[in-house]
Formats: structure tokens, sequence, C-alpha cells
């Protein structure tokens, strides 16, 4: 009879032991881990809960693997942990991050798209970044069929901004945010754009900002330009935009425009055709976009780069004044071009 009392004391003493080292251990759960620096720690698609704790324990943050299972095993969790990359903080403790792991609470890369770009340059930094999973061929055959638009010209249709993903975000999925970004910039400002445009729908829009966002370099004159290819669009004059006609050459474009550029007609040369070209010819930011639907009223028909370089442009009502511009502005660079060649010679002449 007394050693039945004994041996029963001793499994309850034992159990009491047991129960107050597994208390104490899950209360180790809440202890920081040795974590001095923000890291990074990836989670591997497909790897199982002993893998994950066991290669946390060789990395050093992990004291009790086992129990750090057990735990998760006890609340469902084993099987609930989700592949990605996770960056580990100073403070978060083993229960903290089985949390972070459950939630899926990946670490976000970011990707800019830059004002400006045409869309060959967007597809070519999406396949150079290193987080993003490349599913598209270099030039797709067909680009917007990916969002339900077969056929449309994917010019334009990217809206330049930054974006963030988990690593292992397809090129296709980046685009897609994207261009439901640019819809929503763009139903925007037709929606609040100024009475009496000489647009019909917003892809006029769209194809007036890419050339906007061409041709200003400072954001105080954005709306100056746009209003003045508004104006003259509203008078029946030719764009005579540059950029368009530098698009239409595409690989043929040396870096400079000559005189038989301008005078061989095709589909974006805005010197020979009325209108606008036909499709957007860069990638307009949300600015140039707001700018081309709330445009600064302007009498002005012309516009050049002062030669200061400073970036502005010198605006003209008529072609007198603007003849006069260009020639201040050949005089500034030819001066510039003669002090570059001076020994120590730098500098934009004033």
């Amino acid at each position: 009879m007394r050693r039945g009392l004994l041996a029963g004391a001793l499994v309850v003493l034992l159990a009491l032991a047991v129960t107050v080292a597994v208390r104490r251990e899950i209360r180790g759960l809440d202890r920081p881990l040795p974590i001095t620096s923000a890291l990074v720690y990836r989670v591997a698609p497909g790897a199982s809960l002993q893998r994950i704790a066991a290669a946390l324990h060789r990395r050093g943050l992990l004291e009790t693997p086992l129990v750090w299972t057990m735990y998760a095993r006890w609340h469902g969790e084993a099987a609930a942990l989700r592949a990605g990359e996770y960056e580990l903080r100073p403070g978060l403790s083993a229960r903290g991050l089985l949390d972070m792991f459950v939630k899926g609470e990946v670490m976000l890369r970011a990707f800019t798209i830059v004002d400006g770009w045409r869309v060959a340059d967007l597809l070519a930094a999406l396949r150079r970044d290193p987080y993003v999973r490349t599913t598209l061929p270099a030039k797709p055959a067909d680009l917007m069929a990916k969002f339900a638009e077969p056929g449309a010209s994917p010019e334009g249709q990217f809206l330049p901004e930054t974006y963030e993903f988990a690593r292992g975000a397809s090129d296709v999925e980046v685009l897609a945010a994207a261009h439901r970004a640019l819809l929503g910039v763009l139903d925007a400002a037709w929606k609040t754009r100024q009475t009496g445009l000489p647009l019909r729908q917003p892809e006029d829009l769209l194809i007036l900002a890419s050339i906007v966002e061409k041709e200003s370099a400072l954001p105080a004159e954005r709306r100056k330009i746009a209003g003045l290819y508004l104006h003259r669009l509203a008078i029946g004059m030719r764009l005579q935009a540059d950029p368009s006609v530098i698009y239409g050459l595409g690989a043929r474009y040396a870096g400079r425009l000559h005189a038989v550029d301008l005078h061989t007609d095709g589909p974006y040369n805005t010197y020979t055709r009325a209108g606008l070209p036909p499709t957007p010819i860069a990638l307009p930011g949300a600015a140039a976009i707001d700018a081309c639907a709330h445009p600064q009223q302007t009498r002005a028909l012309y516009f050049v780069a002062s030669g200061n370089g400073d970036g502005r442009h010198v605006f003209s009502r008529t072609l007198t004044q603007q003849d006069a511009a260009v020639r201040r502005y050949l005089a500034r660079m030819r001066a510039a071009r003669r002090a570059a060649r001076r020994p120590g010679g730098k500098g934009v002449a004033q």
C-alpha cells in the first residue's frame, strides 16, 4: 500500500515537474530572439515545420526548436506557415516569429516605374529585377491581352509609380497593378477635366499626357505646355511635337532630329499630320495626366528651350517671337560649346 502511494506521489511530482518545465519553456517563447540587427529570413516553398525549426536553430536564432514545433502543433499551426521572405528585427520573440510566419507577413520589395519610360524600358527593367519572376518574353506579341484588352497598344498603359510586392511575384502581377493604377488616375482626371477641351475620349487625354511628359522637364511648366498643345489642337494647328517624331523613328533615331525626319510622313509625325498620334509615346505620370485635364490657359503657340541650362522654356505667341527665341537659344548653345572647348572651360553661357 505504501509502495503504491509512493509511486503515485512520484508520478504526481513528475507530472508537476514536467508541467512547470513545459510552462517555463513556453514562457521562454516570449523572450526576444538573439537578433542584434534586422535580417532577412526566407521560408522556402513546401518547407516543413521541423525543417524550418532546424534551420533557425542552426543559425542561432531558435534556442529550443522542439518546444517551438510542439507549440505550433498544439495550436494547429504546423501546416499553416507561409513561404516567403521575412524581415526579422531585434525584439522579435519565438512566438512572434511563428505568428509572423502563419500570417504571411512577408517582406515587400519595391519596383519603380519611371515617368517617361517607354513600355520597352519597363519590360527590360522588370527582367533585370532579381525579385520579380519573369514569365513574359522580351517582346510580348500582345501584352494587353493579359489585361483583357487584346490588340491594344501597351504604350502609356502603366502608371509610373513605386509598387510593392513579395519576392517571386510575376512580371504580369506587377504590370497588372500598374495598369489598374493608370486606369484609376485616367478615369478620375477625365471625369474632372476642364470643360471645352478638344479631346474626345480618355485615350486622347492619355496620348497628349505622354507628349507633355516628354516635353516638360520642370513641374512648374507642365500645365502651360499642356495648355499650349491644347490651344494648337483647338485651332487646328499641327502639334509639331519632336518627341512624337522621335518615337516614330524608333531605332532609326540616332540622338538628333534632322530636317528630313520632320518632313518624312508617318503616323507619329506631328509635323506632317494633324491631330494626335495614334497611341501614347511614353508612360505619362499622374501629374502629366492631371496637367492635360486641367491645363493653364495660354495664348502661346510656340516654345523652345531657354538654353540657360535650367530646363526652362521660352513661350511665344507669334512665329516672329519664336524665331527670335530660337536664335537666342542657338547663340547660347554656340557660346557654351566655345566655353567648353577652352582649357578648364565648362558650364552653359548665360
